[in-house]
């Protein structure tokens, strides 16, 4: 079955109360390298854009086809990011919710309510009110194109860094885990887009060298 395009049924009753709605969606959280990123967007009142869905259900080739006319098409977009480093000195939770506050700031206008997928709260209290709803990427069209835009511009900056470090695939696996990223990771260690806090540099990575940052080193 064909999936479907996202519609506006979560923004439509917001939008009738004239509050401002935004759409986020994060990108990067289960990579093992590159940055963690928040797209936030506000699309126009009343408006639907064909062929904008979850970014996981649309090939990289579809997703890069529509992001120029979908960026142009919201009414305001923004990409927070955070960096591999702050992700290991921050932890994932408070580095989610920077990605999201430099989103935020970004965007150029001021929500009154936000849309975000799944059921933890990064938003709370950069906007007044959030709604949480799993599945939100799919059936939000606010936040399936905050999906896209951040999908394509972390795509971007992965393909950008498999320059300068070639050794782990990251053209082809985005900084997602796979066998010839691991090979790399044996091979070579990580590097400095690496995020070295993570259980993975224990167990799945036959590698030697300075020990995985604990906790207590992040303080340092």
């Amino acid at each position: 079955m064909a999936r479907r395009d996202a519609g506006t049924g979560i923004e439509e009753p917001i939008w009738d109360e004239g509050r401002v709605v935004v759409g986020l969606d994060e990108v990067g959280k289960g990579s093992w390298a590159g940055p963690l990123m928040v797209g936030a967007v506000v699309i126009p009142v009343g408006g639907c854009m064909s062929g904008v869905r979850d970014s996981k259900a649309m090939t990289e080739r579809a997703r890069e086809a529509i992001f120029d006319d979908l960026a142009d098409w919201c009414a305001a977009w923004s990409i927070g990011a955070v960096s591999a480093a702050e992700c290991d000195q921050l932890g994932m939770s408070a580095a989610q919710r920077l990605a999201c506050r430099r989103a935020l700031d970004g965007l150029g206008v001021l929500p009154d309510v936000a849309i975000s997928d799944g059921r933890w709260d990064f938003v709370s209290p950069l906007v007044p009110e959030v709604v949480m709803r799993v599945g939100a990427d799919a059936d939000s069209l606010s936040v399936a194109a905050a999906s896209v835009l951040a999908k394509v511009t972390r795509d971007r900056v992965m393909r950008s860094l498999d320059e300068h470090h070639p050794a782990y695939s990251f053209r082809s696996n985005k900084g997602y885990p796979c066998h010839l990223h691991r090979a790399g990771l044996g091979w070579f260690g990580p590097s400095v887009e690496h995020r070295r806090s993570w259980a993975f540099m224990d167990s799945a990575v036959p590698w030697t060298g300075s020990p995985r940052l604990t906790a207590e080193a992040r303080l340092f």
